[in-house]
């Protein structure tokens, strides 16, 4: 019997999502999250796709070892256990992978010890990244396990584009660049959107904006990432949630020497406190969306950065692309939010940008383009799917080599 299946893991510090998936036809077997792992108020909720049976239970899950124990059980239970032999890999969501890892890897030793080396440019991922990997590889030691990183797809930017202008030396060193995130979705996404324009990856150029509580842009050129906005963390780029993106570094020798803040405190406020939070103390489009309504100057405030910040990284993509055959929207805010689309590309027709009304206005789970018949450049709102990239990955490099 050939094993088809792949589990893909993406551990937070304190969760566990996970989705069980069947390569031969790419169809989902089951999809899970454990929440509050550490906590007294723990909940697992596990729904079976292939019976359409949703499960929960709530109740303390001390860390990710009894979190994936807890899992595996629950999928025991549909008889898609981690036992089964038609288990061919698990697949690992890893944030950061430096210039080391450029593709999907089957981990081992070195692996291990390469993505626990760069925890200090990812502090609050690669740990939980790690344990999560370690919890797999002792519950199934025999299961190739397979790393994807967040920073792969992103290897691909020239020079100019990844190296910061400071002593080279010195960046040398520290491993000092900009390494860029979200890959799994560029990837996938810059993919879909050609597929949806009826062309090979090769032949397209993208801009795609995985717009989220995190928030990035990509330059994709003939399938290959040539620049992204985030950078040496996820901090860089865009307005987020409660990132505040590109500000300039004097900000923060500012703070420290001014206002007698801490690093730690200034840390907290640019990755916790700022972006659309800090402006306007919402974090959620749909709320700002709503006070906007009602006349609430500081959330208009707000949302007008947002979108500034997100016009300046498509017109600066349009110029270092040349030349754009699509804007692809995706992730919670890009998929759902159709007046931050608009409000993106207007006035940007002289770049041959423009979202027809009625199209924007529909809602929908599947790729479809917004522009108008006959755009220049395709505007298309296409769900990510980074969970699927993952198995894909992980199922051809296991094809590869078995």
């Amino acid at each position: 019997m050939t094993a088809t299946r792949v589990l893909v893991l993406n551990s937070g510090s304190s969760s566990v999502k996970y989705q069980l998936l069947d390569m031969r036809d790419a169809s989902r077997l089951a999809v899970g999250l454990v929440e509050r792992i550490g906590e007294q108020t723990s909940r697992l909720k596990h729904t079976c796709v292939v019976s359409g049976e949703t499960r929960e239970r709530t109740g303390p899950i001390a860390d990710h070892d009894a979190a994936l124990k807890r899992v595996s059980e629950e999928l025991a239970k549909d008889g898609l256990g981690l036992d089964s032999g038609e288990l061919a890999a698990i697949g690992h969501r890893v944030v950061h992978g430096g210039m080391f890892f450029t593709e999907p890897t089957v981990v081992d030793d070195t692996v291990l010890t390469e993505i626990e080396r760069l925890i200090p440019v990812a502090p609050l991922h690669n740990p939980a990244n790690l344990t999560g990997i370690r919890t797999a590889m002792a519950l199934r030691p025999d299961l190739p396990q397979v790393a994807v990183f967040d920073t792969a797809f992103h290897t691909t930017m020239p020079e100019s584009a990844a190296r910061y202008a400071i002593d080279t030396k010195i960046a040398d060193r520290y491993r000092v660049r900009r390494y860029g995130f979200h890959g799994t979705s560029h990837a996938y996404v810059s993919r879909e959107t050609a597929r949806l324009l009826g062309k090979a990856p090769e032949d397209v150029n993208v801009i795609v904006l995985h717009l989220g509580n995190g928030a990035s842009a990509s330059a994709v050129r003939g399938g290959t990432c040539v620049d992204t906005s985030m950078g040496l963390t996820p901090l860089e780029g865009l307005v987020m949630g409660t990132r505040s993106g590109d500000l300039d570094p004097a900000v923060i020798f500012h703070l420290q020497r001014v206002g007698g803040m801490s690093l730690d405190e200034i840390d907290t406020l640019l990755n916790k406190n700022s972006g659309l939070f800090g402006l306007c103390g919402d974090n959620d489009m749909r709320e700002i969306r709503r006070r906007m309504d009602e006349g609430d100057e500081q959330a208009k405030l707000a949302f007008d950065i947002y979108i500034h910040r997100l016009k300046k990284y498509i017109g600066a993509y349009c110029a270092v692309l040349g030349s754009v055959d699509a804007v692809a929207f995706t992730a919670g805010v890009g998929e759902n939010a159709g007046f931050v689309r608009a409000a993106a590309v207007a006035g940007l027709e002289g770049l041959g940008l423009a979202v027809d009304e009625a199209r924007n206005a529909e809602r929908g789970d599947t790729a479809r383009l917004i522009s108008p018949e006959g755009a220049r450049v395709a505007v298309a709102v296409v769900p990510t799917d980074e969970e699927m990239e993952i198995a894909t990955q992980t199922y051809a490099l296991v094809g590869k080599a078995a």
